[in-house]
């Protein structure tokens, strides 16, 4: 009997790897004939770089760069070495390591200047330690920028009708007026680059960055309204070199169409990209069962997230699938008839969240623990007729 177990992060608390481990644990426990294969997986948010690293055996490199508001940070880049000779690196990139919401306390005039230039250094830290793939992930911004910040950490020039270089941050977009290419990263002409985005909204307009996104990062009426004509201005700036209507442009503040434009990106589901570049529709192939879980199971992990995903490629195979969650909000009966087998919750009882995330582990490994006590119990055992 064998079981895939593919976890997101539980976000706060507990990495996707970890999580799978203290899910292979408490089932090993509870059922220790049964075959185990951890698989941590991600939707191509927060989480997605340490799935992807731990799956493929890459390492982790930690750069100090430029944060949203300028401040140095420390953000982590994956290295994932080549897996046969002559194959290529992949350089995994999570945004919101350089230039996350959660670097910053969000208001107006953060919204206003929040640049994505430190995730384009650690585009740059990738092509220079070798890479020729980059797999980027759209999720979590504080930014605004379109992306801008990001093209100038890799030499692209924006500059103003007077051609002066245009303030850092959303807000400077109002004066873009040319860009320069000339100067770009040359790792770039090499490079294939995969832009992990799950949601369709264009560049700008209504259903543009900072219309639906910027209120989220601390962006007033009249903040929206400026960031919104400046991504409008940079597209016109841009010209043929990406469509702002694309779906995904929007994503990340606009990163999305930057990819796009300066990357040449090709955007693609940030679960699909993960469930690939692991090999999980493959591993689920023959399984008996499969786990899956994050750290809140509501309505929104309908819209596209990782227990979706798995269900999915689970039931395209006709393999039961359960959920471990560590909140299980309103949308776990949906969750149930839209294929799910079953949905558990880790909390023992009442508590508070604190309590919660300090014992992520211990409780997944106890909640896998009696599920497989009872899978084993409801499974029949096949009998031996040679007799």
């Amino acid at each position: 009997m064998r079981v895939v177990i593919a976890p997101d992060s539980f976000k706060g608390s507990c990495e996707s790897p970890a999580a799978a481990a203290a899910i292979a644990a408490g089932w090993q426990r509870g059922a220790p004939g049964w075959e185990t294969v951890c698989l941590p997986v991600a939707d191509g948010g927060e989480g997605t770089l340490h799935a992807l690293v731990g799956a493929l055996g890459g390492r982790i490199v930690r750069h100090t760069v430029t944060g949203p508001l300028g401040q140095p940070v420390g953000a982590e880049l994956g290295l994932i070495p080549a897996v046969e000779p002559g194959g290529r690196v992949t350089g995994v990139v999570e945004m919101a390591s350089a230039s996350g919401l959660h670097l910053v306390d969000p208001t107006p005039a953060s919204a206003a200047a929040a640049t994505s230039y430190g995730t384009g250094e650690l585009i740059r830290a990738a092509l220079d330690a070798g890479a020729e793939r980059i797999l980027l992930t759209l999720g979590g911004s504080a930014t605004t920028d379109g992306g801008v910040g990001m093209a100038q950490a890799l030499g692209v020039r924006f500059s103003s009708s007077s051609g002066a270089l245009i303030a850092p941050g959303g807000a400077g977009l109002h004066d873009v007026a040319a860009v320069d290419l000339s100067a770009a990263h040359p790792g770039l002409a090499r490079c294939e680059v995969i832009a992990a985005c799950d949601v369709d909204n264009p560049l700008h307009g209504p259903r543009g960055a900072a219309h639906v996104f910027g209120p989220q990062k601390g962006a007033d009426e009249a903040t929206v309204r400026t960031l919104d004509d400046g991504l409008r201005r940079l597209a016109e700036a841009c010209g043929s070199l990406a469509d702002p209507a694309t779906p995904g442009a929007g994503a990340a503040g606009g990163l999305g169409y930057a990819a796009l434009a300066f990357l040449g990106a090709d955007l693609r589901s940030g679960f699909d990209l993960v469930a690939d570049a692991v090999g999980l529709a493959s591993a689920i192939a023959g399984a008996d069962l499969v786990i899956t879980g994050e750290g809140r199971l509501d309505t929104q992990s309908l819209g596209g997230k990782t227990p979706v995903g798995v269900m999915r490629l689970a039931r395209a195979q006709n393999v039961p699938v359960v959920v471990i969650a560590g909140d299980v909000s309103q949308g776990a009966d949906d969750a149930i008839a839209a294929g799910m087998t079953a949905v558990f919750s880790t909390a023992p009882g009442p508590g508070s969240l604190q309590e919660a995330l300090g014992r992520v582990e211990e409780d997944l490994a106890r909640t896998a623990e009696s599920i497989a006590r009872l899978w084993s119990a409801a499974t029949p055992t096949p009998r031996d007729v040679s007799s």
